[in-house]
Formats: structure tokens, sequence, C-alpha cells
């Protein structure tokens, strides 16, 4: 049996894919989660075999969570299902060590066929998006550049930026300006949108 963690806010579509997944003879849910915290949590008293992310928690990204439990719970894969699968995103998800990439818009057998793959050892990802991310290139940004636009995205000020990425504000300036050049944006909130829209924060 595949015990398997359900992690989304959506109530009604977490419960939906419970229900579906419950008509399965081989997967069972062991937990439902609806914040990274709890999912989290969740993952570490229970052990799931496979644990299934929205990209989008209200407290975390699907991917940091991801990240957490490959670090802390390294026999639980993930996969991520979203309904904003951009190529950015797809690339941030593999290169953490998801194994299951794909959109909400899927069939019921198809979700589970994946959580199958994924709990044997083998990876799925959505063939449209997979064709996107190729087309669309890497992200032009360094990791630390990705890390303080994710944190101006939120709309906090340099200082706090600084204080939460452990840099000088001076420094957090810098990283903010090199972004926003290489997107050709005016500002680091415009910088910001650009890169959230191509997936890369």
């Amino acid at each position: 049996m595949i015990r398997v963690l359900l992690a989304d806010d959506e109530h009604l579509i977490r419960g939906a894919m419970a229900a579906l997944l419950a008509l399965e003879d081989d997967l069972t849910v062991c937990a439902q989660a609806a914040t990274g915290a709890e999912t989290l949590a969740m993952a570490r008293a229970l052990h799931p075999d496979v644990a299934v992310i929205d990209l989008q928690l209200p407290d975390m990204d699907g991917v940091a969570v991801a990240e957490t439990l490959h670090r802390d719970l390294p026999a639980c894969r993930t996969m991520i299902v979203t309904s904003h699968g951009l190529p950015g995103h797809l690339r941030r998800a593999l290169a953490a060590g998801v194994r299951g990439f794909l959109p909400k818009t899927a069939a019921a057998e198809v979700l589970a066929t994946v959580i199958r793959t994924v709990a044997a050892g083998g990876r799925y990802v959505d063939p449209q998006l997979a064709a996107e991310a190729i087309s669309a290139g890497d992200s032009p940004l360094t990791t630390r550049e990705t890390d303080v636009l994710r944190l101006a995205a939120t709309g906090a000020p340099i200082d706090e930026i600084a204080r939460r990425a452990s840099l000088s504000p001076g420094t957090v300036r810098n990283y903010l300006s090199s972004a926003a050049g290489k997107l050709g944006a005016a500002n680091r909130h415009e910088a910001a949108r650009l890169a959230r829209e191509q997936g890369w924060i």
C-alpha cells in the first residue's frame, strides 16, 4: 500500500483528490494538510511514501516544502500539483528533487498513475510544461539575486530584506539592481513581477 500525504490549502480540491485516491486499491491517503508547516509536521510524524504538494501554499512555497522533506525524510518522495505551471516553477522543482510535476487539470487516473510512478522511484513531468520549460530557457538570475528578489516580491523594505537574508542593506540594493538590469526592469517591483511571471521566484 502506498501511503500518500496531500497538501493543498483549497479544501474542496484536497477533498476531491482524497476521494478519488480512495477508489484506488493500492493507495491510501494517510494525512491532509492545508499549509507548509502542517505538511512538514504530518510528514515527520507519519512518514508517507509520497507527498503531493500544491505549489502555492499560504505560508510556504511548495518547492521549499519539498526541499525540506528531501533533507529531513529522504524516503518520502515528492510531487507538485499546480494551477500555475510556469517553466521556471518546473525547473526549480526538478532542481529541488521533486519527482512529479503536473497541473491540477490532470485526470484522476493520471494523478494515481503518477503517484505510483513516483513511489517506485520514477519521474513524471507534464509534457506540455516540459516543452514550455525547454523553450523558455534558464533564469538569468543568480541564486542570491533570486532569493533577494523573492523577498522583495513580498513588499518588504530593504532593511527587512537585509535582515531576513543576512546581508547588508547595500548588498541587497546591489543584488536588486543587478536583477532589475538583467530583466530589463525599471525597479525592484517590476523585476519581481517579471521574475514571477516566468516562475523564477
